[in-house]
């Protein structure tokens, strides 16, 4: 499968502190365009401990205003890793598990559930395999 982003995202830009902020021309998941808060499928969750898996409480991100979103520095990991490996979760995955000291399985059930959620939200969609 190939994780690639929904035509009209674009990457605005990443902070000092490792937040991706991504710009939507439009979104189509719960609580798009509004505040952060519950119910957006974004889970801000608390930071990972060094050398573990983050888990999904904290892969996803949060809704910046209308058409803005940002992902924490976990979900820009996922983002820039699926950017730099042609949307190949296989291979973001490996990488991530790597990155993170951890199985390979457990580094893939986190890329996923974030690619779940930024689906959800409009941001990514997945297409075949070439």
């Amino acid at each position: 499968m190939r994780v690639r982003p929904t035509p009209g995202v674009v990457a605005a830009s990443v902070d000092a502190d490792g937040c991706l902020e991504l710009h939507a021309a439009y979104a189509t998941g719960p609580g798009a365009g509004a505040g952060a808060g519950a119910g957006t499928g974004f889970g801000a969750g608390p930071g990972s401990a060094p050398g573990s898996s983050p888990g999904p409480g904290s892969v996803g991100g949060s809704v910046a205003g209308p058409g803005r979103f940002r992902c924490g520095p976990v979900g820009t990991a996922m983002w820039i890793l699926l950017r730099r490996h042609d949307g190949d979760a296989d291979i973001a995955a490996g990488m991530l598990a790597e990155l993170w000291n951890t199985a390979p399985e457990n580094a893939r059930a986190d890329l996923d559930i974030w690619v779940e959620e930024m689906r959800d939200a409009g941001l990514l969609c997945v297409q075949p395999a070439p």
